[in-house]
């Protein structure tokens, strides 16, 4: 074997026992880097604490600017409803009813009333066909308004007062009178 040079001994090595060696302490180098990792870490973690943090406002400013035009459409909407309701037209319904001479009142098909229908007589009245010449024609025709009308009996209710601001139709679909704003209009088909 050759002489070492450098007056050194050759290396030996060393066991570590559990519980019982002691760890080194850390270098400069190495306490540094664990100190660098603990701020990264504490700035991470704060730095997400108030990204959560600006998440939860944006979310809840998102919320109330929600309720707060659903609030705005439900008051809009239910103005409107309420202004409908005051000032929409009633929705009623004309039967036909025939008056014999004794005045019973009975309910009939809708076919035998109207403008221009033999012996009806509208709510002026005037008769639908040949004026004065049949005026003492009988059974005469007229509307009933409202009420719930059978055929073939009496009307039950309503009135032959015709309402001023209600859309009348019949139960076969003619309409007597459109409501609103003012506007009446008769209908009826022609012919007898």
């Amino acid at each position: 074997m050759q002489p070492n040079n450098f007056g050194a001994q050759p290396g030996r090595i060393e066991r570590q026992e559990p519980g019982v060696t002691q760890p080194r302490p850390p270098s400069v180098g190495e306490a540094r880097a664990r100190d660098k990792a603990r701020k990264q870490a504490a700035e991470a973690e704060r730095a997400a604490a108030e990204a959560e943090a600006a998440k939860k406002r944006t979310r809840k400013r998102v919320m109330i600017g929600g309720v707060a035009i659903v609030g705005v459409a439900a008051l809009v909407g239910g103005g409107y409803l309420a202004y409908r309701a005051i000032t929409a037209p009633d929705q009623v319904t004309a039967s036909c009813v025939q008056y014999d001479q004794n005045g019973n009142e009975i309910v009939v098909d809708d076919s035998y009333c109207g403008d221009g229908k033999r012996n009806f007589v509208n709510d002026s009245g005037n008769h639908g066909s040949g004026a004065g010449l049949l005026l003492l024609g009988w059974p005469q025709y007229r509307y009933y308004y409202g009420g719930t009308p059978t055929i073939g009996k009496p009307p039950t209710g309503g009135s032959t007062v015709k309402p001023s601001n209600a859309t009348i139709t019949t139960k076969s679909g003619t309409t007597v009178q459109r409501g609103g704003l003012g506007s009446k209009s008769s209908g009826g088909s022609s012919g007898s």
